[in-house]
Formats: C-alpha cells, sequence, structure tokens
C-alpha cells in the first residue's frame, strides 16, 4: 500500500486525484493540504484523512505526493518532496519554465524516486493503443491539432482559474497537444508560433526526424466552435486520433498502477515521467518566446 498526500483542493484534486486515489486498491490517500486551509478541511474531512497546515509535515507524513495546483506551486512542492525521497504522481505541464522542469527532474534522478506526469489522453487505453499503432507505422510527415476549448463561461468548473486566465492555452491545453504529438513524430527541434483572437495561439513545429506539426489552441472558443482534433498525415494516408473512452478517473487510476509498477520494480523509465515532463516545457517555452519576438526558436 502506497500512501500519497494530495496537494489541491479544486476541482481536479477532487474530482479526479482524490476520487482515484481513494478508490485505487493499493494506494492510500493520507492527507490533504492546499493554499485554502477550509477547503483543504473539507476535502480531507469528505475521505475521512488529516488536513495538512504545512507541506513539509505532509510530505514527511507519506510515500509519494499527487498534486494539483498551478504549475509554479506545483514544482517548489515537487522539488521538496522528491528530495525527501517521495514518489512523485504530477500534473502537466511540470512547470511554468524550463529552470523549474530542470530543477524537478534533477531532485527525482538524484533521489531515485519514481515520477510520472498525468497527460490525461497518455492513461487511456485506447489512445494509448492509437498512438503505438501510429508511430510504429511510421511515414508521417504532419499533424495538424485544433483543440478549442471554453473555460470562461459560468458553468466551467476552471471559469476562476488564475493561472489558465494568466497563461492561456499554450499552457494549459498545450501539453495535451503535445503528448499525443511527439510518440509518433518525435522531439522537436524548431518552434514558431503566434497569436490569434480569442486567445488563440498557433504552433508550427519542426521535428528532428523532418515532419513538422501545427497546433491551434484556446481556452475561450465560441460555444459553436468548441472541438478537439488530431490528425497525422502520411505515407499510410490520414490518421484521426480517437476520443479518449474513459472518464479522467479512470485515467488517473491507471497512472497510479503505472507509478506503483515503477516502485514495485525499480524502473525508472516511464514515458511520461519527468522527464517526458520537462520536454514539454522546453517547447512550450520557446513558443512563448517566439509569440514574444515573432522568431523562430530551435531546440537543443
Amino acid at each position: 500500500m502506497l500512501r500519497f498526500g494530495l496537494f489541491g483542493t479544486g476541482h481536479w484534486a477532487a474530482q479526479t486525484h482524490a476520487a482515484a486515489l481513494s478508490a485505487h486498491p493499493r494506494a492510500e490517500l493520507a492527507g490533504v493540504w492546499g493554499r485554502n486551509p477550509e477547503r483543504a478541511a473539507a476535502l480531507a474531512s469528505r475521505h475521512g484523512v488529516p488536513a495538512y497546515d504545512e507541506v513539509d509535515a505532509l510530505i514527511e507524513a507519506v510515500d509519494a505526493i499527487a498534486v494539483a495546483l498551478p504549475p509554479d506551486v506545483q514544482a517548489e512542492i515537487a522539488v521538496r518532496a522528491a528530495t525527501a525521497g517521495r514518489h512523485l504522481l504530477l500534473d502537466k505541464p511540470v512547470a511554468l519554465d524550463l529552470a523549474d522542469a530542470d530543477r524537478v527532474v534533477a531532485a527525482a534522478e538524484q533521489s531515485g524516486v519514481a515520477s510520472i506526469v498525468f497527460f490525461t489522453q497518455r492513461f487511456r487505453p485506447n489512445v494509448v493503443g492509437f498512438l503505438g499503432a501510429t508511430a510504429a507505422a511510421g511515414g508521417w510527415h504532419h499533424a495538424r491539432v485544433t483543440l478549442f476549448s471554453s473555460i470562461f463561461e459560468l458553468a466551467s468548473p476552471y471559469a476562476d482559474s488564475t493561472w489558465r486566465r494568466q497563461h492561456g492555452a499554450l499552457w494549459d491545453i498545450g501539453p495535451h497537444a503535445l503528448s499525443m504529438v511527439l510518440p509518433v513524430l518525435g522531439p522537436v527541434s524548431r518552434v514558431t508560433a503566434t497569436d490569434g483572437p480569442r486567445g488563440l495561439v498557433h504552433l508550427l513545429l519542426t521535428h528532428q526526424g523532418g515532419a513538422t506539426s501545427s497546433l491551434s489552441l484556446t481556452l475561450d472558443a465560441p460555444s459553436e466552435a468548441v472541438t478537439q482534433e488530431v490528425v497525422f498525415f502520411g505515407e499510410n494516408g490520414v490518421a484521426t486520433v480517437p476520443p479518449g473512452n474513459d472518464r479522467p478517473v479512470a485515467a488517473f487510476g491507471l497512472a497510479i498502477d503505472q507509478l506503483l509498477g515503477q516502485v514495485d520494480t525499480g524502473t525508472r523509465d516511464h514515458h511520461c515521467d519527468v522527464r517526458f515532463g520537462r520536454e514539454v516545457v522546453a517547447v512550450l517555452a520557446a513558443a512563448e518566446r517566439s509569440r514574444t519576438d515573432a522568431r523562430s526558436h530551435p531546440l537543443p
């Protein structure tokens, strides 16, 4: 049984992280910390566990942490937890800049802890199967990603998310797009980005093997224009990523399974570990620079 400390009290923390941890046969939700003590106490009470006032006290009490907080807050907690030898189940993106992502990777590698970054689609079996088969087929020249979401309507559980409003679609749903494109087309070597209306950001990526991809993202689409589409084009024709057929709580349960698998076997080579999380942040950071200076930016 792996004891988890949950950091976060919002919708995603309560409906996905806490729900999956409480239901998992080999995980124990052992405590909750949040920036709002009243919300932390309420969520902890709902699951019959203590709420903690101090980050380090909860880290000390558990074997692993699950984090559903803004990325900059997450990065600091992840470094402290990894340094203390606690396994990491983080959310995307790992951080909001490359320096913080590097700190997370360094702390995890130095301590030898297991890590997973929860890119939701990479834990939905039908999507995972599709991406594996598509990558194995090879011969892909281009991918087109259109993720038009709307979080600012009153009914959205993320309408009051300060970090999403500040950093927009690039950092919120950009990681989801990259998590599906990178396994098929490979690492990115060059990034160009520009903005459009209603929070739109467009990325043109060149991949190391010569393929390209274009990503169009927004969190403020008109309700009639909300859509999600990921399409690959190449020698084998056209292939469209299917919608995930599992609820997020089930996908998070699979992420817990796979973190436990690393702990059981001592392996530290998960395809969605903090190193992959850092790779995604590197692309996003280059895109952010490109939006600012209207130039194309290489990645090492």
